[in-house]
């Protein structure tokens, strides 16, 4: 009886034993999650923390082909200032020439209307006239503004939305720790994420028609290519654990083999990189995004690189309107 007693105590050891180690990585996995959830709901905050500062821009594409010749090049220049309440982009140079004043103006001009109309979009109709006239007041857009006024967008500036190119949202069990690294002087987790629904646009109307029963062939085959492509998408992000920040974040299509249209292209390599910087005091912004897309036509290889710098931020200290360049609107 007694030996009975104590294999079966062994057992329940055992047994116990097991399900505590097989506990350990779900409560592992369950940690991640959460932090990640965290860093995911921050996200979008830093862009906010402060209320008056302007940027550069310095947007760059290149073409190559055959051995690696260049083909088409293309490079403009830009200054972000705020304007009525909304960051706007300014175009300083296109190429190394100079953006006349009349073209700049222009340009701020129908950029804020652009600002104004989506952050409105966003909020709803306003019952102001007044408010829903100002953007096509053209006299009114040439009053020189105190740079006292706050920022009143609600939805984030471009420099912001292009930096975060992937719209990925919080996707539970879809993390893994790699480990931990130097980045920009400080301690960060290396954390791979492996979508299911990174790109779901297709995928939510197909699931949408379901439920409706309506069928689209041509759509469903597009929310199909969407699944291909989450399954072969690795996006590996750089955060800082403490400020719960992402420093950077990688792109990669590991296996593009199943596109369609192999036959006319082959797609070779598709990768992306985004980059923040501590462009003040705890506060974290864009520093720079690379894009870089490889293909094989019937006449041989091209790729094509698309970058962005986003450069000198600097806080906005006087004010007052003075005639010249964008840079100087305050």
């Amino acid at each position: 009886m007694r030996k009975a007693l104590g294999v079966v105590t062994a057992l329940i050891v055992a047994t116990a034993g097991l399900a505590v180690a097989s506990a350990r990585p779900a409560a592992t996995q369950s940690d991640l999650d959460a932090f990640m959830a965290q860093v995911l709901a921050k996200r979008d905050e830093n862009w906010k923390k402060l209320q008056q500062y302007v940027l550069d821009e310095r947007e760059r594409i290149d073409v190559r082909a055959m051995a690696n010749m260049p083909v088409w090049g293309d490079v403009r220049e830009y200054t972000w200032f705020i304007r009525d309440g909304f960051f706007v982009r300014s175009p300083v140079k296109a190429n190394g020439v100079t953006i006349g004043e009349a073209d700049r103006r222009k340009y701020e001009n129908d950029f804020l209307k652009r600002a104004k109309a989506r952050d409105k979009k966003r909020e709803g109709p306003t019952d102001d006239p007044k408010a829903a006239d100002a953007s096509a007041d053209p006299v009114a857009e040439e009053i020189p503004k105190d740079f006292d006024a706050l920022l009143s967008q609600s939805r984030e500036p471009q420099f912001i939305d292009s930096a975060y190119f992937l719209k990925f949202k919080f996707e539970s069990g879809r993390y893994a720790l790699v480990g931990r690294e130097q980045l920009a002087g400080r301690d960060v987790l290396k954390i791979e994420y492996y979508p299911s629904r990174l790109f779901s646009h297709e995928q939510d109307a197909a699931d949408k028609r379901a439920k409706e029963q309506k069928t689209s062939k041509n759509k469903d085959m597009d929310a199909q290519l969407e699944r291909m492509m989450n399954k072969i998408s690795l996006v590996t992000i750089w955060v800082e654990p403490k400020a719960h920040q992402i420093l950077k974040y990688t792109f990669d299509n590991v296996n593009l083999d199943f596109l369609p249209g192999a036959w006319i292209i082959r797609l070779d390599d598709l990768k992306a990189t985004m980059t923040m910087s501590e462009a003040f005091k705890d506060v974290w912004l864009p520093r720079d995004v690379d894009m870089f897309f490889a293909a094989t036509l019937a006449v041989g290889p091209f790729n094509v690189r698309y970058h962005l710098d986003y450069y000198d931020y600097r806080q906005a200290t006087t004010s007052g309107r003075i005639k010249g360049g964008p840079a100087d609107q305050w």
